[in-house]
């Protein structure tokens, strides 16, 4: 019986376009060629663009780099994302979402062939830098740790888009977040089928006693507590690290959404064996318009679609501090993650 929901949560997985078709995989190799130091996921990609100590962010990453890319086919929806602790460009590349953050290393030429996790390579990186580099620094590790981890995450990262819990910039868990949660219940739980998985994952995790940190197990590292981070609301190491945890964006009311949304996991998966479960129940949209009776909505508006892609990566550098605001006032909040076009309105480049 558990294989079958294995086997229903796979097909379900497949109609819902989270398995690449054959089209899209040699679409995502084309993409990975021509970005050499891309680690990728199932829906999108984190790359890095890796420069000399003489380039800089703002003249040659946010101007010269974003006119290049702008300017090529290829490249559409690009806007930058600069006031934030990591800041990167966002882009569609041959119809593939990039996150693409920038780090300036010491040295005269960058190499075609470089090692980016030499250690020779990683001296006197500021903090920014650092920060831009950690998530290639995770991915690769928990590769290493965890290397059969593709399909529950594709699944996990499903949840959280439909539930609206995905998306670090909006408070929420970021790819590397759910990457480390998911890689730490399959050390948990090595051996068992991916339903199984699933329905750990969400009770592991919705009586998780936070703040206390999640880490992933790796014999090369020594368990260390940095105090400071125990502010954290979800406290998660990073896996090339005893002291370094994933940046948070997490505030009160984005708290108790996703452990409400990790309960919920929890009732609906708790018996695989029922006769009438349906994935389709735990993976079902959140309801935001059945659900609540008052809304903030924020309303972007430009004379040009370029000019639109950066008014959206201004407002998202600073959707947090809006939140804090309405924590203030308002207590809980519940921040809607997507954005939206309306059909209906005529004036162009809208998104709200």
């Amino acid at each position: 019986m558990k294989e079958e929901r294995s086997l229903s949560l796979l097909q379900l997985m497949v109609n819902e376009g989270l398995v690449p078709s054959l089209e899209e995989e040699e679409n995502r190799k084309t993409v990975i060629e021509k970005l050499k130091q891309v680690h990728g996921s199932e829906s999108d990609i984190d790359a890095l663009c890796v420069g000399p100590y003489f380039a800089t962010m703002v003249d040659d990453f946010f101007i010269v780099l974003y006119n290049m890319l702008k300017s090529r086919p290829e490249v559409s929806e690009i806007y930058c994302v600069k006031d934030v602790k990591v800041p990167l460009m966002r882009f569609v590349f041959d119809g593939i979402l990039i996150d693409l953050p920038f780090v300036q290393l010491k040295v005269l030429v960058v190499p075609e062939n470089l090692d980016i996790l030499n250690p020779v390579f990683l001296r006197d990186i500021d903090e920014t830098g650092w920060k831009s580099l950690s998530r290639v620094l995770a991915n690769t590790q928990i590769c290493r740790l965890v290397p059969d981890l593709k399909s529950m995450l594709r699944c996990v990262k499903f949840w959280a888009k439909r539930r609206g819990v995905y998306g670090n910039l909006n408070g929420f868990l970021g790819g590397i977040h759910l990457a480390i949660l998911a890689a730490f219940v399959c050390q948990c739980d090595p051996f068992v089928g991916l339903s199984a998985l699933i329905s750990h994952f969400f009770k592991k995790f919705a009586f998780w006693p936070w703040p206390r940190p999640v880490e992933l197990q790796d014999e090369t590292l020594h368990p260390t507590l940095n105090p400071t981070e125990t502010r954290l609301y979800m406290p998660i190491r990073l896996p090339f690290s005893s002291y370094e945890y994933c940046h948070s964006n997490i505030t009160k009311s984005t708290f108790y959404k996703i452990r409400t949304e990790f309960l919920r996991g929890h009732n609906l998966t708790k018996d695989l064996l029922k006769f009438d479960f349906d994935w389709h129940n735990v993976l079902e949209p959140f309801p935001y318009t059945k659900k609540y009776a008052w809304f903030l909505k924020i309303f972007l508006s430009a004379s040009k679609q370029d000019e639109l892609g950066d008014w959206v990566g201004w407002i998202k550098s600073r959707f947090c501090c809006l939140l804090f605001k309405l924590e203030e006032v308002q207590g809980l909040c519940d921040p809607n993650p997507a954005e939206y076009i309306d059909v209906n309105i005529a004036d162009p480049h809208v998104i709200f």
